[in-house]
Formats: structure tokens, sequence, C-alpha cells
């Protein structure tokens, strides 16, 4: 990746690749009927500016439309797979600093307002603190665009990111779902609860715990999309209950990354003509420590705590040994960016000798006081969903390893986020999705200082002077190399220690078609305007 117009190629194929897929016959696709869904949880919000979970982004990013986004039929997401949405093309200029947009015409809002470039403008000027309105209750990425200083326009057509610094991951970054265009015209307010969008589908219907409605939108500018009438939700608290249920074919689409690998042998066997796949779910399992908090403002309770994490027993639990070892990135062969296989194998209390990780541990704790007769009692908060408490049990049993005795504070998921966001936590065990591949959008997201998400408060000052080093290379080795070296720094410093990333099933009928779940993150192909059912 050389300087000057960096990805200029890509916008030529990607504008080619566009016309050819809305030029594409749509004989052979029906239209019409009903997709069925089910959900594991209360979405907090419909804003998907201020949520930081697939809570929101599954029922209501087919209500929105990005600038680009990750081609839905190529299943693994990089910068080569971004193709235009509501913009028709982009070019970066000479030095890299400015991005300019060229943008669809005639799209309209789903209340009949015209989309332009001040909707674009308004958007990110928003998020970066500079718009007429604050009415933010998070704002979990203004981190990734702490280099944008403005987003200027030309008309009504063409908006230009103007960045203090190169920015090549700016792309990627676009193309996430938790990046859609806003409306100017409509307040935060009603974003929160009955958003106004571009996208294949409108919102007519959300009962909080209950169910959500998505009805066709009928003036899409792909005027042949989308295929379906109609999307519905159902909330289903109970895992066993939604495997039943999609089983039995009351549903059409498993939630993403929901089927575990034991629970996908079960519907394999009650509806053997489904089609499952497992793939990494793109979500890391990790342990927070909130390290303001005494005793855990000190390194070295911190330093034994990510000691006494064997990862074994997670894998071969919760996976069966399919889940992947790696520390901040997603590791190869899937992520993009994580460390090879032998470094990783290399980074302390990653190795196989997990009784010399324990004994040290027990040393540090020992020296601190602790023993099997003074024990450190703790309360260790996660969400109330399976995949978090699974892994919650194991970790509350290998800590008492090290005299430290967890108890389990179960939340829903509006509480989970609201104190994580307050920082009004001591000991978690999370599962961070990463919804774009990409160093700028999780550890600049999950470990910076000035960061919203650092939900920590790690702060370093080292680690973030690399992390501006590697946000601004545009050279992909060079950069591969920075982010290994804070990764290490990472896990040097017990910072949100990574414990595994995650594998896990998709299911769908078999009459539901054009379908592809993505391989590395589970947030960008939910839009549903492609799919179609052969019924």
């Amino acid at each position: 990746m050389g300087a000057g117009r960096w990805p200029g190629a890509l916008e030529a194929s990607a504008a080619l690749l566009c016309v050819a897929l809305l030029a594409t016959p749509a004989a052979a696709q029906k239209r019409g009927g009903t997709l069925k869904l089910y959900h594991n949880d209360n979405p907090p919000s419909t804003s998907l500016h201020e949520e930081s979970t697939i809570a929101s982004v599954m029922p209501f990013a087919s209500v929105f439309n990005n600038l680009v986004v990750f081609d839905p039929a190529r299943v693994h997401e990089s910068l080569e797979t971004v193709i235009p949405e509501l913009a028709e093309s982009w070019l970066w200029d000479p030095t890299n600093t400015k991005l300019s947009f060229k943008l669809r015409a005639g799209v309209k809002w789903h209340d009949g307002q015209p989309f332009t470039a001040k909707d674009v403008q308004c958007t990110w000027r928003m998020l970066i603190g500079k718009g007429d309105t604050q009415d933010f209750h998070r704002n979990p990425r203004k981190v990734w665009y702490s280099k944008l200083q403005d987003v200027t326009i030309n008309g009504d057509y063409e908006a230009t990111f103007e960045l203090s610094e190169p920015q090549p991951s700016l792309p990627v970054l676009l193309a996430s779902a938790f990046s859609p265009v806003y409306p100017c015209h409509v307040p935060q307010a009603v974003m929160r609860t009955r958003p106004i969008g571009t996208g294949p589908f409108k919102l007519v219907d959300f009962k909080r715990g209950d169910s959500i409605r998505l009805v066709r939108n009928p003036d899409y500018w792909k005027k042949d999309r989308p295929y379906l009438d109609e999307i519905t939700f159902r909330m289903i608290d109970s895992r066993a209950t939604r495997m039943l249920a999609f089983s039995t074919g009351d549903f059409d689409i498993t939630f993403p990354s929901d089927v575990t690998v034991t629970l996908m042998r079960d519907i394999k066997t009650r509806a053997p003509d489904a089609i499952c796949e497992m793939t990494n779910s793109g979500t890391q399992i990790n342990l927070m420590v909130n390290r303001v908090n005494p005793p855990f403002d000190n390194p070295d309770i911190r330093k034994a705590m990510s000691l006494a994490i064997d990862r074994k027993p997670f894998n071969t639990i919760l996976m069966e040994g399919q889940g992947l070892l790696g520390g901040a990135m997603l590791p190869k062969p899937v992520g993009e960016w994580g460390m090879p296989p032998d470094m990783v194998s290399q980074l302390p209390g990653y190795g196989p000798d997990s009784e010399r990780n324990i004994a040290q541990a027990q040393a540090i704790m020992q020296k601190l006081g602790y023993s099997d007769e003074k024990q450190l009692a703790i309360k260790i908060q996660t969400r109330n969903l399976p995949t978090y408490r699974d892994p919650a049990v194991i970790l509350v049993d290998q800590l008492k390893k090290i005299y430290i005795t967890g108890e389990l504070d179960v939340l829903d998921t509006p509480r989970w986020y609201a104190r994580l966001a307050k920082k009004d936590y001591t000991i978690g065990l999370n599962v961070t999705g990463v919804s774009v591949d990409d160093p700028d959008g999780n550890i600049v997201e999950n470990y910076s200082c000035n960061s919203e998400r650092n939900y920590t408060q790690y702060c370093n000052a080292d680690v973030d002077k690399l992390l501006a080093a590697q946000s601004r290379e545009l050279d992909r080795e060079k950069r591969a190399k920075i982010v290994w070296e804070i990764e290490r720094l990472l896990i040097d410093d017990a910072a949100r220690p990574s414990i595994l990333f995650g594998a896990l099933g998709n299911c769908w009928q078999p009459y539901v078609k054009n379908f592809h779940p993505h391989d590395n993150s589970q947030y960008n192909n939910l839009r549903f305007e492609n799919v179609w059912l052969d019924k």
C-alpha cells in the first residue's frame, strides 16, 4: 500500500462490482414472504451509533444504509471486500488525508425526505462532537474518528472526510454495521425508539421483551430489493427453547453465533435438512478488571489473575477444541491482523504448562497475604446470556486456585452495558464483539486511554503511541508488526486478558437462499436485502 491514491484500484473494482450486482437478473429469486427470526435478548435501543451490541444490530441493521459495506456474498471481510452503498465511489487525495465520496442521487429516507451529503456531514460531525446537537447517551466509537477533523460537502452529492493524518482503515470502519448514515432532520430521541433510515426495511413495531416487525421499503433505491415482504423477531430467553423452535420450523435463521457445537448436533438430528455452519464468531471471551478499584489497582493481583487462566478447559468445555487462542486481535488463519500461532504460544500464560502458571500466580497472591485461610471474596459480573454465563462459571472455578472466591452477579443487557459505560463494576467476564477485524476497530476501541469502550480504564502512554503509529501506517506488513508489538505489551500488562475467541454456529432452513454468515465478524451480513425464500 503505497502513498498517493492508496486504494485506487479498489474504487474502480468496487464500483464495477456494484453495477454488476444491480444489473444481475433476479428471475431466479422469489419475491414475498416473511423471514421469521428469534432474538435472544432485549435490544437496549434502536440507535446503532449509541450501542455496542449485536442485540441492536441484528434487528435494526436493515433499517439503515452505510456509505460503504462489506460485500454480503463474500464470507471473509477485508478492505478488498468493501463495496459501495450510499456512496457510488470514493477516492483518496495524494496526501491520503482526504477521502471523498460521490453519493447516490435519488435516495429517500423512510419519511420521504431526500438523502443528501448534508446527512453524511451531520452524522459524523455529531460523532466527533462538532454537530449542532450532542444528544448522545453514549458514543462508543468516537475514538474511531479521532483523526477526523471535519466532513465537508460539495453540493448535494459529494462529501469529503478530512483527516489530520492518514488512516488507511477508514473505509473498513465505515463499512461496519455500526456506521450507518443518520438523517439530519430526525432527533436522536426518535432514533432510539423509532429510527428513520434509507434501508431496505422499515421498523413498524418494537415491543420490548416481546417482538419486532419490519416491512419492505417500497421506495428503496435498489428498485428490485428487498425480496422479502417482512422480517419478524420474537424474543425468547431460553436457548433450549430457541433451538427447539428452530428445529420444528418456527424460525428460519438462528440468531448469529447462538449455536454451540453440541446444539448443532442436536439441531441436525431433529432437522436434518437444516443448513448449519460452524465459524469463528469474531467474539473474544475476556477477563475485565477495573484497575482503579482496590485491591485490583495492584498490578500484581491483576498479573496473578491473568496467569490463573487455563484456556484449554474453556476451549474443551465450551467449544470442543474449536476456539482460537490469541491476543487482542482475532488470530490467524481467520483473522487479518492477529499474531502467528508460534508467537501466541510464547506469550506469558499461553504455553502448555498451566501448573507452572498457577504456581507462579499462587506465589504472587501469597506474597500479598492471601491463602486458603485468607481468601479474597469478589463479585464477578456478567451478562445474562449463556455465552457469558457459561465461561463465567469456569472462570470462578479457576480463580479459586489462587485464593479468589467469586460470586456471579448476572445482569440483563441494558443494565450490563449501562454498568460498563459508567465503569460501575470491579470484576467482569465479557464477550467482546469485534464489528470489524481491524486494529482501529478493535485495539484502539478497547485499549486506548481516551476510548469510551475502554471499560477496564487501562492506560499506557507507550501503547497509545504505538496505536497511533499503526493507524497511520500505509504499509500493511509494517502495520502488522506494530500491532503484534501492541499485543505483547497488552498481555504483559494483563490488560483485559483474552481467554478465547469463540467458534459458534449458525443454522438456517434449506428454503432460505442467499444468506452467507461471515467468518471474521457476525455483525456485517444482516441487511437481509438479498435474502429470499424458496417456498
